[in-house]
């Protein structure tokens, strides 16, 4: 069970571009995640690191507590854009927008082996 959620909607970049960074951080904890996001030279990692923060402080836990249990990256909605052409045609341009879910859970102790 999730003990916190966060959620970005209608982030302006490619889906596609936005899971190459959610595949670097899913199954992490949150303090390795944050600090992997501040070393990655992507546009989208700041953005993913303000909602993990966000995740943070909505579960009121310490981020060491806490791992990406759950991050999903869906298509948001798509602005349509037309380019003039030659010959009195248009080529049509969409930009495309992301929705962002994640969520955190609490980290489970491990038993100590005999």
């Amino acid at each position: 069970m999730a003990d916190a959620t966060a959620k970005l909607k209608n982030y302006r970049q490619a889906p596609r571009k936005v899971r190459l960074i959610a595949d670097l951080v899913r199954g992490k904890s949150a303090d390795n995640a944050l600090r992997a996001l501040s070393l990655l030279p992507k546009r989208g990692s700041e953005p993913m690191a303000k909602l993990i923060r966000s995740a943070i402080s909505n579960s009121k836990e310490s981020a060491e507590n806490l791992y990406i249990s759950k991050i999903e990256v869906n298509g948001g909605i798509v602005f349509k854009r037309f380019m003039p052409r030659a010959r009195g045609k248009a080529a049509p341009i969409r930009k495309k927008t992301s929705h962002i879910t994640l969520s955190l859970s609490k980290k489970v102790a491990k038993a100590a082996a005999k």
